[in-house]
């Protein structure tokens, strides 16, 4: 049972849209409403930069320890109450109890991180060219953020917003998606029962158009983070230089996959089916291009293939769901044309390449082979569970294809080799490279791309960085 009740956030209040203006919350595995969604209005938006320009004056000046404390709370409260959210969370995202507990878990950590990392926000003393004057580096709160996370990870796009800013010491202002809101209510209302004071998380819903129009011309936010598209991306950045503000931007991928000669084919295969299907392939950093080596590319073809048929695909809450449904309608429809154009101009089709027939948005696992580089799939990212496999024969070249896009947020490669891994890691072009593994995410570690895949870091040291200004201090001595 679904029993979030969607609300808005605003100066410690939940509450409903000032018109009561709702939109429907649907689950992609069975279509069925799951709840109403408050869209707000010009003037709940003005009250939520109001509520955050307060609440960042309480925040900042609280000590970084009086913020580890609640925010350690915080953590504490997601924990005891990660089964209840993480089911929340597949219902209206559609991915599996197995992924969604993990990703709200993951939310803990987050936040225990930037909880930590807050208290070891260090300065620095400079040595000064005359004897009586003192130089000192001070890392300051940048002030209220406005903060927009995609739909894709319901938990953890939104808690690194969250926790980096509040780690940091400043308030928030988050637009968490509209089709998986319930998840972002749920961690909001932990930090709120940990005592995060009044104003410095406001949360959000509705047009999102309206809503990153309205807050980015204001002049109370400093920064601006967000989670989404590349084509979101230009138009938020667009909006955001207006008042110059600072802009984290993590957005769409395109990942390469490079398999080389002397992979480990068993492990290779194994671990690129297992990430390539979660989420339905609804996730950045999913593997998109395989470039296989000529030498292992037929029985590569093979493994994966006899390894993705066998996945169980299904609502997410029903044990043993390997892969869930997509988002909404529109991604079907997507991914339909896709196919279509690469089966036209010659990809030879292995698997799946359809609607899976029933409720729910679902669509089956793809494998394509032999794809052209004339097909839009090697250049348009499809955010959904297809595999486009190409082999390869020099390594140049590889690499040359590999860096084709104008993406690079992720990328990946196996080998054997120390040399081969080192020699393939510097060149590929890309904020994140994994050898022979796929975890390019953890709290500790920092999450971003380059290019047309953004800017800026999320995680470790980098994400609370993001959220600071450095403040120069040279004082005389009379």
């Amino acid at each position: 049972m679904y029993d979030e009740k969607i609300e808005l956030l605003i100066d410690g209040k939940w509450r409903q849209s000032g018109d009561n203006k709702t939109t429907d919350l649907i689950n992609p595995a069975t279509e069925e409403v799951l709840a109403t969604v408050p869209v707000c209005t010009d003037a709940d938006l003005a009250e939520a930069a109001d509520a955050a320009d307060r609440g960042f004056q309480i925040w900042k000046n609280k000590t970084a320890i009086e913020r580890y404390a609640i925010m350690s709370k915080a953590a504490d409260l997601i924990e005891e109450r990660k089964e209840r959210i993480g089911r929340h969370l597949t219902m209206e995202n559609g991915k599996s109890l197995a992924e969604g507990v993990p990703e709200v878990q993951f939310a803990v950590e987050v936040t225990r991180w930037y909880a930590e990392e807050g208290k070891r926000a260090y300065g620095r003393i400079v040595p000064a060219r005359q004897a009586n004057v003192r130089q000192m580096v001070y890392k300051e709160p940048v002030g209220p953020v406005a903060a927009f996370a995609a739909w894709n990870f319901p938990s953890g796009n939104v808690i690194r917003k969250i926790a980096g800013a509040l780690g940091a010491g400043c308030s928030v202002v988050v637009k968490p998606s509209e089709e998986t809101p319930g998840t972002a209510v749920a961690l909001a209302r932990c930090f709120q029962d940990a005592g995060v004071p009044a104003g410095v998380i406001n949360m959000v819903f509705g047009t999102p158009d309206h809503i990153s129009k309205t807050l980015l011309a204001s002049p109370i936010f400093k920064k601006m983070s967000l989670t989404g598209s590349t084509e979101v991306g230009r138009l938020l950045q667009k909006r955001a230089s207006e008042t110059i503000m600072r802009s984290t931007m993590e957005l769409g991928g395109h990942a390469p996959v490079i398999v080389h000669a002397d992979a480990d084919l068993e492990h290779a295969m194994n671990m690129l089916v297992a990430f390539k299907f979660r989420n339905a392939g609804q996730v950045c950093t999913s593997p998109t291009r395989f470039f296989i080596h000529e030498s292992l590319y037929d029985a590569f073809v093979t493994g994966f293939v006899d390894r993705a048929c066998k996945l169980k695909i299904g609502n997410g809450l029903d044990e043993g769901t390997q892969m869930g449904p997509m988002i909404a309608p529109r991604r079907l429809d997507a991914l339909d044309d896709l196919i279509s154009d690469a089966v036209v101009k010659g990809a030879s089709l292995k698997l799946g390449g359809s609607r899976i027939e029933g409720p729910g948005y679902f669509f089956s696992p793809t494998v394509l082979a032999d794809v052209p580089e004339s097909a839009r799939i090697l250049s348009e990212e499809p955010f959904g569970p297809i595999a486009s496999i190409m082999p390869f024969s020099d390594f140049d070249e590889v690499i040359e294809r590999a860096n084709a896009l104008p993406y690079g947020l992720a990328s990946f490669c196996f080998t054997s080799s120390s040399s081969l891994a080192m020699k393939t890691e510097a060149l590929l072009d890309a904020g994140m490279v994994g050898v022979n593994h796929m975890m390019v995410s953890t709290p500790e570690t920092p999450f971003g791309g380059v290019n047309a895949s953004g800017f800026g870091s999320e995680s470790g040291i980098e994400g609370l960085e993001a959220f600071q200004r450095t403040k120069f201090v040279t004082e005389f001595a009379l």
